[in-house]
């Protein structure tokens, strides 16, 4: 497999040249955010400023039309598999009444200003919004971009400007006979005034929003090997750099003995990098290539201080958190008299149940490529969160943010890894660069991490307890509802505690109980966060409610069950007033035959199904799981049928790919996702002993959207938190066990 320098790039034309300049700022223009609204402004000269190119047409910070006719759409969003890029393009292309297949997608550099998301404040990307926050601003832009084209066809042709049409990135007016493409006007174009008050298109006239067939943007580059991530990336005189971090966290370099590292071929130096509160100190070696870096750095004997270093396990982490979980914690959610309902309950359940630490474990491993200068420093990198991570190297070197900048590449995925809440893997390969040049060696370095560090260093889905007592009448209706959570926050000691703890509660750590959808009369959910691990944690793809939709769904199953009510019909009585979850909820149970018997297995296997429904990220997912356990107790998922309501579906076909992608995702972390300590050591280092789901264990899977005109909500995550409890009421279905601890352990007890 071929691939290409920045320097390569850069002569075929593409994103990435080796002139910083063109990465900068957008020099041709810029857009100022008010609301959901972009107001495009205009500079002297073109965002190529500097490069051999054609004169390009920018009317905005999100769009340029070269003479040639190549729109290129800057995405403010990471593309790391889930589509952004494609869905960024749709938007601007819709409005602008480009042909797709003229149409590319760069990277945006790093600049708040012009390109934050809108929803969280700062530029990254998460929380599975990027088509929401840049439904409007990318529509906007390029209806700016079409009216000025068509101001200057009318301008040039001596026309009224309302007779002219525009379609397939050709402008043209009927009457005259007259059309040009948009690389004939784009130089007319850009001398036309910014338009105000530009009318955008209603839903029934969409000619890209909604379609099937799109193809991705990221797709050719892809397949012929020229899309680039940050392993691709050469420099000159560049250098790898692999890093021994501690075996168990919060441990600190003493001594290093690094004669037989240094006496690999192609090692060129060994560093010891500092750390801090949030990320580990250890150990580099530097090398003409990664082979010779890894191979230096296992030879590296290192002498660890463990004296401030975390000594526990999982194990007693859990046994801590049932004695927590005994006690009452602080108030997230509250409403009627739960205490009261529990005590003239006619049945009640109560459950323990318990989620382990899961390593975010992307096909791409974290990497970062860092060049240094006097008073600039410049990042190469699957860049997820561009604000914290210019803050954060600008505060570590002393520099303005402004000196700092960052190259957006494609990402092997993230999961949530790569916006890291400290850019301790950033921190890491800026505090390499930096020891390197005090020995001397002023060169660009790459920071590669192995499998074996993605997976011992750290940061984590927080292992998760939950009790909860569900109170029922005597016709097995929920009167009462209470459930506590204890586990580490992903918040606390981060930027963004200030917004996202209330009242001492981290809001990541309850969503989806604390404001569950079921219609429960009594309803209390506490929380402990304890702060005395120092296993470094993060958001995890679909957060919180990786764990809470669990709980919630196993729990409401098990109550319809206690009451001989059927799942569905149990559910569509609770969920009256949420009519985005009951039109899932009747199509998913529609689409699977809920209404007819489940088609019985081979001889001797047993067969089952299971529902469950859940909001997160503004979407609702219903999804019904059917399995079959043989007689030895062997689990098989034969087939998940899933409806979605995310509001219009930008790309159908990438919603449909995130809903199937998800649910594998979701489904590797119910069977066999578990990140486990024994005295403060990490027990996993590869697939080996962190399997991610296999082919052929990967369901049939049928996803369906609800016609939506809304605009859109989330995608990415939505897809995640209903799998696992599904499954686990399918279990239940099949064999007459219920599931109170992820994952799911196997071979299952078979009722004789």
């Amino acid at each position: 497999m071929a691939y290409r320098t920045l320097s390569q790039d850069a002569a075929h034309g593409g994103p990435y040249p080796a002139n910083p300049a063109r990465r900068r700022v957008l020099q041709a223009g810029a857009g100022l955010v008010l609301g959901l609204h972009l107001a495009p402004l205009r500079a002297a000269a073109g965002p190529q400023a500097g490069a051999a190119q054609p004169a390009a047409f920018a009317p905005n910070a999100f769009l340029r039309i070269d003479t040639r006719g190549i729109v290129t759409v800057y995405a403010k969003h990471i593309e790391m598999g889930q589509g952004a890029y494609t869905g960024l393009a749709t938007l601007a292309a819709e409005e602008l009444d480009a042909a797709w297949e003229q149409v590319r997608v760069e990277g945006a550099p790093v600049n708040t200003e012009l390109y934050k998301n809108l929803a969280l404040g700062i530029q990254g990307t998460g929380g599975s919004t990027a088509m929401a926050n840049s439904f409007e601003q990318m529509r906007q832009a390029g209806a700016a971009a079409r009216a000025m084209l068509v101001a200057a066809a009318a301008e040039r042709w001596q026309v009224p400007a309302g007779e002219i049409d525009v379609a397939q990135g050709t402008v043209s007016h009927a009457a005259s006979g007259r059309s040009a493409g948009f690389g004939e006007l784009a130089e007319a174009a850009a001398r036309q005034p910014l338009p105000a008050g530009i009318a955008l298109k209603s839903p029934e006239r969409y000619t890209l929003i909604g379609k099937q067939d799109l193809r991705r943007t990221d797709s050719a580059e892809k397949v012929r090997a020229r899309a680039l991530y940050t392993q691709d990336v050469q420099l000159p005189g560049m250098l790898v750099a692999v890093a021994a971090h501690a075996p168990r966290f919060g441990a600190t370099v003493r001594g290093v003995e690094a004669g037989q590292a240094k006496a690999v071929p192609g090692v060129r130096a060994v560093v010891q990098f500092e750390g801090s509160a949030t990320r580990s100190a250890g150990v580099a070696v530097l090398a003409d290539n990664t082979w010779a870096a890894r191979s230096g750095r296992d030879l590296l004997a290192i002498d660890w201080d463990e004296s401030q270093a975390y000594r526990g396990g999982s194990d007693t982490l859990l046994a801590r958190y049932r004695e927590l979980a005994g006690t009452a914690g602080t108030l997230a959610a509250e409403r009627g008299d739960v205490q009261a309902a529990l005590a003239s309950a006619a049945q009640v359940i109560e459950a323990d149940f318990e989620f382990p630490y899961l390593a975010h474990a992307s096909m791409e491993p974290l990497n970062c490529v860092v060049r240094l200068g006097e008073d600039e420093c410049e990042i190469w990198n699957g860049e997820q969160f561009q604000t914290a991570d210019q803050q954060a190297v600008s505060a570590y070197l002393g520099l303005p943010p402004e000196r700092v900048s960052i190259h957006q590449l494609y990402a092997g995925g993230s999961f949530g890894r790569r916006a890291s809440s400290s850019a301790d893997y950033l921190l890491e390969a800026v505090a390499i660069a930096r020891a390197a040049r005090r020995q001397g060696l002023d060169a660009p370095v790459k920071l590669v991490w192995t499998r074996e560090d993605d997976t011992r260093a750290g940061y984590y889905r927080p292992l998760y307890l939950h009790r909860a007592r569900v109170g029922l009448d005597a016709q097995g209706q929920v009167t009462a509802w209470q459930v506590r959570v204890v586990g580490q926050s992903i918040i606390a000691g981060t930027p963004f505690a200030d917004f996202m703890i209330k009242d001492g509660v981290d809001t990541t750590s309850v969503e989806g109980l604390s404001d569950l959808s079921y219609g429960v009369p009594n309803l209390r959910v506490e929380l402990h966060s304890p702060s005395d691990s120092r296993v470094p944690v993060l958001w995890f793809r679909s957060v919180g409610h990786t764990h809470t939709a669990f709980t919630a769904e196993t729990l409401i199953d098990e109550a319809a069950r206690a009451g001989g009510n059927d799942p569905v019909a149990y559910r569509r009585a609770l969920l009256a007033g949420h009519p985005r979850h009951l039109g899932v909820l009747e199509l998913a149970a529609r689409q699977a035959g809920w209404d007819q018997p489940l088609a019985s297995g081979a001889a001797g296997t047993r067969r089952g199904r299971g529902v469950a429904v859940h909001e997160s990220f503004q979407s609702v997912v219903a999804q019904v799981v059917e399995i079959t356990v043989d007689q030895a107790g062997a689990l098989k998922v034969d087939r998940v049928v899933c409806a979605v309501d995310c509001g219009i579906a930008i790309n159908p076909d990438v919603v449909r790919a995130q809903m199937e992608g998800g649910i594998g995702f979701a489904l590797s972390a119910a069977l066999h996702g578990a990140i486990t300590l024994a005295d403060g050591v990490v027990e996993q280092s590869n697939f080996h002993d962190y399997p991610a789901l296999r082919m052929n264990e990967m369901p049939q899977v049928q996803v369906h959207i609800v016609s939506s005109a809304q605009p859109p909500t989330g995608v990415g995550e939505p897809g995640v938190p209903p799998l696992a409890p599904a499954l686990a009421n399918a279990i239940f279905d099949a064999v007459g066990t219920r599931v109170r601890t992820l994952p799911i352990r196997t071979p299952l007890r078979v009722p004789a």
